[in-house]
């Protein structure tokens, strides 16, 4: 946070579109760790069945980012020309300020371990590692370069990467089309700002109700096919319409279906890792490759206002997601039952069991 705070501050300095490239770049590695990062943090204080929850609240925060950034950035254009600086730069300057300030306060506020928190008690200690210690049913949390390889030759990991893309694709579309449905609705640049916020207070709010249900039942993939179906709804709708009343309903929509299922996949992708090393391995993996899908995004709407082939992609790629959550459903459910065979006929030797990972028949 440090790092991405400082590059955003010192962006205001640049002068030439070579120099913003280049700053972008590097803002681009300073926050590449960030979400893998956190929702591995959580996987360290939290049972598997209370990380859906968890996730969903830290990425409603970006939600919220995006609801509230135009109308913040919108506010401190009106900067421009105070202290020599145009609006633009006052928005890389007090951005990157408050994110520095963050950091900092969070050194203090977040602590590495439950072993190593000092505002835990002593009973409080025990209970959240031995609750950890009861979830992962034993499973290695020493370093070793043979977790790396099981993260990456688990065709799993590579399964839930397409799914993981197949849901962020049309979440940055969101982004993309919808000022063309406000500017089509006649309104002007303060109104604009304002109407781009319903889809994603919709979004913020539906991911926060799935996190809570996905972990009180204990389901992760049917939430996924339920958001990405929901999605599809509104991008057939926004696929079918001229008029931008409906078009901006379909947004909203879309938004509100697809939103929650990020936070539900990154949770079920890291719960079926076993073993740390192999669990922020495949969040990596999963999180970094996946974005990539953004620039997808970028190059698949540029035929306004219907933006058929935009729309038209983002349905296969919903569709795609929908498909890859029913393999592994499917997959996990065999392996789980072939676990529970194996441990009713006895022969398990558990000190071997703990760097098998998630292949290990202790764990479902």
């Amino acid at each position: 946070m440090v790092a991405w705070g400082t590059i955003m501050t010192l962006m205001c300095l640049v002068n030439s579109y070579q120099g913003l490239i280049i700053a972008r770049i590097f803002l681009g590695l300073a926050e590449g760790g960030l979400f893998p990062g956190v929702t591995y943090y959580i996987s360290l204080w939290y049972p598997r069945q209370m990380q859906a929850k968890r996730v969903a609240i830290f990425f409603s925060a970006a939600t919220v980012a995006g609801a509230f950034g135009g109308i913040l950035a919108y506010s401190i254009e009106h900067l421009d020309g105070k202290a020599g600086l145009h609006g633009w730069q006052w928005i890389f300057l007090i951005e990157g300020l408050m994110t520095v300030v963050m950091a900092f306060l969070s050194y203090f506020l977040m602590h590495d371990y439950p072993e190593t928190a000092k505002f835990l008690t002593e009973d409080e200690r025990q209970f959240v590692i031995q609750t950890l210690r009861e979830d992962s049913n034993g499973q290695a949390t020493h370093f070793s370069k043979k977790f790396i390889w099981q993260a990456l030759v688990d065709w799993k990991t590579y399964m839930h990467i397409i799914n993981y893309m197949g849901v962020l694709i049309p979440i940055y579309a969101i982004a993309l089309f919808t000022p063309t449905i406000i500017h089509d609705l006649g309104f002007s640049a303060a109104g604009a700002q304002l109407l781009s916020i319903p889809p994603f207070v919709c979004g913020c709010i539906s991911t926060v109700v799935v996190g809570i249900y996905s972990d009180k039942l204990n389901l992760r993939g049917p939430f996924v096919v339920l958001g990405a179906a929901v999605s599809m709804v509104g991008y057939i709708i926004a696929y079918t319409t001229s008029k931008p009343g409906p078009g901006y309903a379909a947004a909203i929509i879309a938004a509100t279906g697809v939103y929650p299922t990020i936070p539900v996949i990154v949770a079920w992708a890291g719960g079926n890792a076993g073993g740390d090393i192999k669990r922020g391995v495949v969040l990596a993996v999963i999180i970094g490759v996946g974005n990539l899908g953004a620039i997808c995004s970028s190059y698949i709407y540029y035929q306004p206002p219907r933006f058929h082939q935009g729309h038209g992609t983002i349905l296969g790629c919903l569709t795609l997601s929908i498909i890859c959550t029913s393999i592994l459903m499917w997959r996990y459910k065999v392996l789980n039952n072939e676990k529970e065979e194996q441990c009713a006929r006895g022969d398990i030797d558990k000190d071997k069991c703990r760097d098998l990972g998630d292949k290990s028949p202790l764990f479902r």
